[in-house]
Formats: structure tokens, C-alpha cells, sequence
């Protein structure tokens, strides 16, 4: 059990990856740097899948690219609704990126998400979309006006409530990564090195790709919700 607290402090502690000395010694954390990582492969798989595009006799690479696209943009498309579609290319991407982030420990590297600051970040990239495209498709009046409804007396918990969205995303894939990590460590330390294999590969590929589709799957009800 000491092992574990060692092991959950380590992963709870966000260490500086290295700093900048001309701008007067700013640290940039461990996170950052897997999320360049992770903004990197993301990038190269999207050069190498459009390369030398064609409207007749596609390559397999294309195929695969457009049914890729075709793919996630129904499945956000069928979670946000018709009227917000000009948001779906915005919610494919972090859905995108959180789910290789939340993988990427395969590889040896610490998760992004597993950094409270980087869900607090995506939570409120998340918050600041709704509310906007509910500003959009009201106005400013009726975006208002919508915080007294169903009666004035609602009015508060209307607008706490837009506090406690972001809380919410961001304590949920925080908390579901973070508990991940835990269960892990004691699976390890309970019962022999060869039994945890399935467990890990249902924590780190599977619960981790379903943290991404929960996470964008809330944003874009929010965003359903917002523009209705």
C-alpha cells in the first residue's frame, strides 16, 4: 500500500518537463509536453491519410480517411443535432484528442489527462462554446431572458448551473482516469504480473476511449440544449 500512495503521488504531481530560461525561467509541465506529443501524431496521421487526394480511383489510404471522417462526424452529428453542425469538426478533435491521450500511457508516457489543469482547460473550451452558441443562434436578449425560465424564481440555479458544467466534465474524466491508475496498482501489487493484462487493456484502451465519447457526448447535449 505504501507503494501505491508513492505511485498516486507521483501521477498527481505535475512536474515541470523543462524551462524556459528566456522568458525569465518558465516551467512547462510534464503534461504540455505529451499533448505537443499527442498534437504531433494526430497531425502526422491526418498529413499521411489526405496525401495526393483523388474524386476518382481512390487509394485504400483515402478510403480509410473518409470513412473515418464519415464515421465520427455522424456519430457527433447524431449527439449534437442538425443545428449544430458547424460545431461537429471542433467535438471530433477533442474527442480525438482525448482519446489518444488518455492511450498514450501504453506507450510509457504519463497521460495528459491525468493532469487536473488539462481537464479544467477542456471543460472550459467546452463551457465558453455552449454558452457562445447559445448567444449565436438566441442573441444576447434571449440568451438572457433563457436564465428565468421556466419561472424567475429558477434564475440562480440557472446561472449556477452554468458553473457547474464545466466542474462536472471536469471532475468526471479526471476522476474516471485518475481511478483507473488506482485500480491498476492494486490489481498489480494483489495478483501475478500475467492476470492483469485484460484488465489493463479494458482500463487503458477501452475506459479510455469511453471517457473521450462521454466527455464529448455531455458537451455536445449541452451545446443541443444551448441552441434549441
Amino acid at each position: 500500500m505504501e507503494n501505491l500512495a508513492e505511485n498516486l503521488l507521483e501521477e498527481l504531481t505535475c512536474e515541470d518537463a523543462f524551462t524556459i530560461p528566456v522568458l525569465g525561467g518558465i516551467g512547462i509541465s510534464e503534461s504540455t509536453v505529451i499533448t505537443w506529443v499527442v498534437m504531433a501524431v494526430l497531425v502526422l496521421a491526418a498529413l499521411f491519410l489526405t496525401r495526393n487526394l483523388k474524386v476518382d480511383h481512390i487509394s485504400r489510404r483515402q478510403a480509410a480517411a473518409e470513412l473515418i471522417v464519415v464515421k465520427l462526424n455522424g456519430m457527433v452529428e447524431g449527439m449534437a443535432g442538425e443545428d449544430a453542425k458547424e460545431y461537429i469538426p471542433y467535438l471530433v478533435t477533442v474527442l480525438l484528442y482525448i482519446g489518444v491521450s488518455n492511450i498514450i500511457g501504453l506507450f510509457g508516457m504519463k497521460p495528459p489527462t491525468k493532469d487536473l489543469n488539462v481537464t479544467a482547460a477542456l471543460a472550459l473550451m467546452s463551457i465558453v462554446l455552449i454558452e457562445a452558441a447559445g448567444i449565436r443562434k438566441k442573441g444576447m436578449k434571449r440568451w438572457l431572458k433563457s436564465f428565468t425560465e421556466p419561472i424567475p424564481v429558477v434564475t440562480p440555479i440557472n446561472i449556477l448551473e452554468v458553473f457547474i458544467r464545466p466542474l462536472s466534465l471536469c471532475m468526471r474524466l479526471f476522476g474516471n482516469v485518475m481511478g483507473a491508475f488506482v485500480i491498476m496498482e492494486l490489481i498489480k501489487q494483489l495478483i501475478p504480473v500475467v492476470i492483469p493484462l485484460p484488465f489493463s487493456f479494458y482500463f487503458d484502451i477501452f475506459d479510455g476511449l469511453i471517457q473521450a465519447y462521454v466527455f464529448v457526448f455531455l458537451t455536445s447535449m449541452y451545446i443541443k440544449e444551448a441552441v434549441e
